[in-house]
């Protein structure tokens, strides 16, 4: 018996003198796709060196966890001066020594060093670009793929993994491109594609056909492209739509696309009243009232383009705020379309909690940058998953080459993801790291047309 607690607490002793530590945490100042300034971290451990940087949206909601910006003159009061300063100064420091495989250690570690609910004091994207960091640190230390690391953080043991099923952002409107179209992104999604290979093939010709429909309506110059690298032609919802379909059509995959929506609606609801106002884009005295409409004649708009193309999904359909209108859509077109909750869920577990208790929507956006690290990620996911819903993993429109999202797509077994077009290397950075994924599994699953409940669902 003395023999045998000997030998338990040797091993015990040799892997605690064989374990990975945090030797360094260094932040500094990058510039994102948009031109922007955003944090980039550096973590060192004993295995080497893990770096990982933060992306930031355009369209946001208000209830996102807190990044900090320097404010002034130098980059238009955009700087990210302010949260390096807090990487390397605050929390930096206070992770020296920790075991980088212990993540939720390293998140809650921060969050008090922060003490505020938003992450307003230190900042998310100083918070976050060390718990992205600190993951991957996590992976190397185990010698595993990122994707296996966080399957492992979150208690997803199911194999084969799943790939998911790409949503291509190919017509941007909204904030991300500066015609008069109120829908921020359509979708071409290869839900019938045989592989996720075979989706990327799908959504590449797609893309190209488009641009050659759009060329051909409009004209070479509507066929520049938005943040998110899809094109900004000028057109309306339902002529949007009709163009994707036609480019479906031309590039022989009509029997294996669906197509998805992102209003991004709290753009343009009206204050106070239950309106929302299409043309908000327009300077006043120039606006077109026939597109000032109700939030009941925009949920009839949604079921009839829903009857009139194969619409599988709809983000953020209504203002963040506005809980009844939510809660009527989902009830309403939730059993045949997935209905996405973005800003009114902005990846945070009490917000999830909130909208399934009130029915307001099917699904989760994932977007690690609301919430500030990848513990409260998951968690937000797994809650998820547990109320029956879909999860999408999401890029921002201010993007770095950074692609871990590919890896959390596949680790936590999202099902589907949204990563722009393709088009734009911070765009097609996780689209190629998801085909080398791919690859390394051999055996990985391609979710298609079960992308609402894939094979994990916590």
């Amino acid at each position: 018996m003395l023999s045998s607690t000997l030998t338990k607490r040797a091993v015990a002793t040799l892997t605690r003198r064989n374990a990975s530590s945090i030797t360094a945490v260094h932040g500094r100042q990058i510039i994102d796709s948009r031109g922007n300034p955003t944090v980039e971290v550096d973590i060192t451990t004993s295995d080497g060196l893990f770096r990982a940087s933060c992306p930031s949206g355009a369209s946001t909601g208000i209830y996102e966890a807190v990044e900090i910006r320097d404010g002034g003159s130098t980059y238009m009061g955009k700087g990210v001066m302010t949260a390096v300063k807090n990487v390397n100064e605050v929390l930096g420091p206070a992770l020296i020594g920790m075991d980088p495989t212990a993540q939720e250690a390293i998140d809650e570690k921060m969050f008090a060093l922060d003490g505020t609910p938003n992450k307003g004091k230190l900042g998310a994207n100083a918070i976050l670009g060390i718990s992205l960091a600190a993951s991957k640190a996590g992976a190397g230390a185990k010698k595993v793929p990122l994707y296996q690391h966080y399957a492992d953080l979150a208690g997803n043991t199911v194999t084969p993994m799943t790939l998911p099923v790409p949503c291509f952002n190919v017509i941007n409107g909204g904030e991300h491109a500066g015609n008069k179209l109120a829908f921020q992104e359509f979708f071409v999604i290869p839900t019938g594609a045989s592989s996720f290979p075979h989706a990327m093939e799908i959504g590449c010709e797609v893309f190209h056909n488009l641009k050659a429909v759009i060329k051909a309506k409009f004209g070479g110059d509507a066929t520049l492209i938005g943040d998110e690298g899809g094109f900004a032609p000028p057109c309306d919802v339902e002529s949007g739509l009709a163009m994707l379909m036609e480019a479906i059509e031309k590039a022989g995959h009509t029997s294996k696309c669906t197509v998805g929506l992102d209003v991004a609606a709290s753009e343009f609801k009206v204050p106070d009243k239950n309106f929302y106002d299409l043309d908000f884009k327009s300077a006043e005295g120039e606006k077109d009232a026939s597109l000032m409409i109700s939030g009941d004649d925009l949920l009839a708009f949604y079921s009839k383009i829903s009857s009139d193309y194969p619409i599988v999904t709809i983000e953020d359909p209504f203002d963040q705020d506005d809980w009844a209108n939510w809660s009527k859509i989902t009830a309403a077109l939730g059993e045949k379309i997935q209905i996405v909750g973005d800003d009114l869920t902005v990846t945070n577990p009490d917000k999830i909690a909130e909208a399934i208790e009130k029915k307001a929507c099917n699904c989760l956006l994932l977007k690690v940058n609301q919430i500030g690290s990848i513990t409260e990620s998951i968690r937000a996911v797994q809650d998820s998953k547990r109320a029956g819903w879909g999860v999408m993993t999401s890029h921002r429109s201010g993007e770095t080459e950074d692609d871990y999202i590919a890896d959390l797509a596949v680790g936590l077994c999202t099902g589907e993801i949204k990563t722009g077009a393709p088009c734009r290397g911070e765009r097609t950075s996780k689209y190629n790291q998801l085909l080398r994924i791919d690859e390394s599994l051999g055996n990985g699953t391609y979710v298609g047309p079960g992308f609402r409940t894939p094979n994990w669902m916590a």
